[in-house]
């Protein structure tokens, strides 16, 4: 009899992507669903329910003690699962999922896992890395062009009934410095060497300055402030990892042009949060685009919401109408390669943090 592969998938996919992950050896695997009355994630606008997240608790003890493989969105839910809330301590692994061998995660970052316990106790945590590329390089374009054509300006002039004109700015010809030049990194290199622009970057594997096709410069890590001087567009792109956790704080927000621009899409501890509302309120930068911060959902006190020089999306830039398939795409490839004993493609090396 073939032992069965017991696959534990904790997000709400359609049936077909269900069917497509069993078809990669349908006599092998075996399917457990956690959650698939979530169908709100990432499909409409709300976050889950606290009774929702509290059934998905409930059943994730008895879940990961069946589970060979996760797949899924993963955060504080593993954390808590190996807590014991009665002792105030923590569980191992073996004590929890003793078959757990892999989590495959639908997400590029592998930061809400870190520390987890999960990694630290030798299961391979595999992301999707790759998967956010074309999505969010569109968004930062996006982001980009609507400072240049001041689309801040004229949308709020539009709720106000305001005929107000201006001289709107060319994308063409400007410096975009992108920090962290990893998949997302590259397309928005690409994207913006297709509209004119000089594309500089900084890449942690850098020890020189060189180049490549996406970009005209590429910096080493401790070259930040150079690229940060030169840009007129900030590009965040870079794993949250304990290295980069406010890497951009007052004094690289210092460095910036006064007619420079930041875009986050990377993780919001990556930014002060603190040093760029001063910045922005003084107008040592002359905006922000911002997708993710320090705490979210956004709270309504904070001062981001009614900043005219700054754009607010509710962390949706890797967001795309065929996510589920592109993702399902990457764990399938994997599983293939897990069942026939290959190397997994993108590990997380808890190390680097990614």
């Amino acid at each position: 009899m073939i032992e069965k592969l017991r696959v534990l998938i904790r997000y709400a996919l359609e049936p077909e992507l269900i069917e497509r992950i069993r078809a990669v050896d349908a006599a092998r695997i075996e399917i457990e669903l956690l959650g698939q009355d979530q169908r709100r994630l990432l499909r409409g606008a709300e976050y889950p329910s606290e009774r929702e997240r509290q059934a998905v608790a409930e059943g994730l003890h008895g879940a990961f003690a069946r589970a060979d493989v996760a797949f899924g969105f993963w955060g504080a839910e593993l954390s808590a699962a190996l807590s014991d809330g009665a002792a105030g301590g923590k569980l191992t692994l073996g004590a929890v999922a003793p078959r757990l061998k892999w989590i495959q995660l639908m997400s590029a970052g592998a930061d809400r896992l870190l520390n987890s316990g999960f990694i630290e106790e030798g299961v391979t945590v595999t992301t999707a890395s790759g998967l956010h590329a074309t999505p969010i390089g569109e968004f930062v374009l996006t982001a980009m062009l609507m400072f240049c054509k001041g689309a801040p300006t004229y949308m709020r002039a539009q709720a106000r009934q305001e005929w107000t004109r201006f001289p709107p700015r060319e994308l063409f010809g400007k410096t975009v410095g992108v920090v962290g030049f990893g998949h997302i990194g590259e397309e928005v290199g690409r994207l913006s060497k297709a509209f004119g622009c000089r594309v500089i970057a900084t890449k942690r594997s850098a020890t020189g300055r060189t180049s490549a096709p996406n970009a005209d410069e590429i910096l080493p890590p401790g070259e930040l402030h150079r690229l940060l001087a030169a840009s007129d567009f900030v590009v965040l792109s870079m794993p949250l990892t304990p290295e980069t956790r406010g890497m951009i704080g007052d004094a690289e927000l210092r460095t910036m042009k006064p007619t420079a621009v930041l875009v986050n899409i990377a993780r919001g501890p990556v930014v002060v949060e603190a040093a760029l509302i001063d910045a922005l309120r003084e107008s040592r930068i002359a905006g922000a685009a911002l997708d993710v911060f320090e705490q979210e959902p956004l709270p309504a006190e904070s001062p981001f919401w009614d900043m005219e020089n700054v754009i607010v999306s509710p962390h949706i830039s890797g967001g795309t109408e065929i996510y589920n398939q592109r993702v399902v795409e990457i764990f399938a490839r994997n599983l293939g390669r897990y069942l026939r004993g290959e190397p997994l493609e993108n590990v997380v090396d808890p190390a680097r943090g990614y």
